[in-house]
């Protein structure tokens, strides 16, 4: 059995490892385009940084090591231009000699991965603007700075390799700017969540200029104009597209294989085209959103090596199963770590789903330990079922934990409630004697049993505040005063049974403390003494953190620029 892989990185080279393991006789010929047959694409933000320091580093094979371990024809600066399946052949071309040929195949696997993004705008291809998804475009960008020792950037887009980009950037003391047209960095994260990732950014000098539309590029004064729709433009000494990935299916489409969302290969769960003994993996392929069971491209490495697995498997006779793609990331933005897993509430509502969500602010670790850091912690739920849909957490130590745990409960089919039971490790220093995903599954379960009824920060200002209702901030008279809710009264929760006598009999009661613990106790004092209470989920840090980044995104985008 002859088998022809298109496309290292990780579908491809993990295809090709596992085929050699199951069996010594097949054929295995991998043909790559660029230099390099298997490479860390998260590691090349940080080469730039400098925090990876030797470039080999980068790479995690090579042809020479790949085949002296498995015996695989790695043929690198090979791109293979058409693929005919009426004669099981590709057309090669060596683009080292320009030597073309057709290689025949009994099994295909098509691993061509995403290209990044270039709209069709004017001055994309300028010398001083970049794309980052290669090795050599690592190379690239890092000779430029050697070279030219560029004071500033701008990073058009504000997902993964345009975030871990910026950080790098800033940290070798450049100017940067992130221009985003949705008004949030990382999309994974709903709004309120984000706030946190921009402070951070923020923190750190990076400029954030969210809601611009970019409309082109233009050399001047030795450096790049990005122009802004309807804005001025900004200046910067290089630009680097980063707006996102296309999965790169030109082959597939050229050769009649059925494409999908966003031009996506289409595959079953075995991996299978519809074009008979082709397959197809890592980000050029649509599949199934784990949790929606709609159709999705999701680009990341984790899916392309278990993709490559189990079209392995399948070429060798098995029958390896791919479930579907649940979205699982964390990333790192300068001292912040943010995470998350399945789908948040925006897509949730948008794919149908009667979505809510319990937020809660939780430390990482026993608060009597030293060293112990707030975390922000958001896990999405249908309502009704109190399936589990998905979860975000930001903060510092223990948030990776944390994801991999909702990560895993959300696979087994776990409802939030669930999360209750799980008997997770405790020590002070690493966690607490109820873990911060048991909290959440105590708190969906209040929930569920009518134990507490909350709202949440979009009800905000449909608050009845006309006397129809008591807004309660139960904090410390300190609290209170650093910062509070105009028309929430304070009353401190200790002192609450004492002070009843204050409010309304008959009218709801709107209640709020800092992290939504204190104003969850005073909601249980005034159930008990025949009051409606309402808890506000998240509390006033949330509050105030999601409001202040809703200021500051207003204030620069009538200023024209971020502070």
């Amino acid at each position: 059995m002859k088998v022809v892989i298109v496309g290292g990185v990780a579908g491809g080279a993990t295809a090709a490892a596992r085929l050699r393991r199951l069996s010594e006789q097949a054929e295995i010929v991998v043909f790559e385009r660029s230099g390099y047959i298997s490479y860390a694409n998260c590691g090349l933000p940080y080469y730039i940084g400098g925090v990876i320091e030797d470039p080999e580093e980068l790479t995690l094979q090579t042809p020479e090591s790949f085949y002296r371990r498995f015996r695989v024809d790695m043929r690198v600066r090979h791109e293979v231009t058409a693929l005919h399946p009426d004669r099981r052949t590709v057309s090669v071309k060596n683009l080292d000699t320009g030597e073309e040929f057709e290689e025949s195949y009994d099994k295909l696997i098509l691993s061509p991965g995403a290209k990044p993004t270039q709209p069709r705008l004017p001055g994309v291809g300028l010398e001083k603007v970049f794309t980052l998804r290669t090795v050599e475009d690592t190379f690239r960008i890092k000779d430029y700075i050697n070279a030219r020792h560029p004071r500033s950037a701008v990073l058009a887009g504000g997902g993964f390799i345009g975030l871990e980009l910026a950080e790098n950037l800033r940290e070798l003391g450049m100017e940067v700017t992130i221009v985003q047209r949705p008004k949030q960095l990382m999309n994974p994260f709903d709004p309120d969540m984000a706030a946190f990732i921009h402070s951070e950014v923020r923190s750190h000098g990076i400029k954030l200029a969210l809601g611009r539309t970019v409309e082109g590029f233009e050399e001047r004064d030795g450096g790049v104009d990005v122009l802004l729709k309807g804005e001025n433009p900004l200046h910067a000494d290089l630009v680097v597209l980063a707006i996102g990935v296309t999965p790169d299916t030109a082959l597939a489409k050229e050769a009649g294989l059925e494409l999908g969302l966003k031009g996506g290969i289409v595959v079953n769960d075995r991996m299978e085209t519809s074009v008979p003994d082709i397959y197809a993996v890592g980000d050029a392929v649509q599949v199934k959103h784990y949790v929606t069971g709609q159709d999705a491209v999701i680009s990341l490495a984790g899916p392309a090596n278990k993709q490559g697995r189990i079209a392995a498997d399948n070429i060798c006779g098995g029958d390896s199963r791919y479930p579907g793609s649940q979205g699982s990331s964390v990333i790192k933005v300068f001292d912040l770590t943010a995470a998350s897993t399945g789908v948040n509430e925006t897509n949730a509502k948008k794919a149908g789903l009667d979505a809510d969500a319990v937020v809660l602010s939780p430390m990482s670790h026993a608060g009597y330990y030293p060293g112990g850091r707030v975390m922000t912690m958001k896990v999405v739920f249908e309502q009704g079922t109190y399936r589990l849909l998905g979860a975000q957490v930001v903060g510092y130590e223990g948030v990776d934990k944390r994801i991999d745990v909702l990560a895993a409960a959300i696979h087994a089919g776990l409802t939030a409630i669930q999360l209750k039971e799980l008997d997770l490790a405790y020590a002070p220093p690493y966690s607490s004697a109820k873990d911060p995903v048991n909290m959440a599954g105590f708190m969906v379960e209040n929930l569920a049993e009518g134990v507490v009824k909350q709202f949440r920060l979009e009800d905000m200002n449909n608050l009845p505040r006309d006397g129809g209702a008591t807004l309660l901030d139960v904090r410390t008279p300190q609290e209170y005063a650093r910062g509070h809710i105009e028309g929430f009264q304070l009353i401190p929760v200790d002192g609450l049974r004492e002070r009843l006598g204050e409010l309304e009999p008959g009218k709801p009661v709107y209640v709020m403390c800092q992290s939504g613990l204190r104003s969850y106790i005073a909601c249980r004092i005034l159930a008990g003494h025949g009051f409606e209470a309402y808890n506000f989920s998240g509390g006033f840090r949330f509050y105030d953190a999601v409001m202040n980044d809703r200021r500051l995104t207003e204030s620069a985008t009538a200023c024209g620029m971020d502070r």
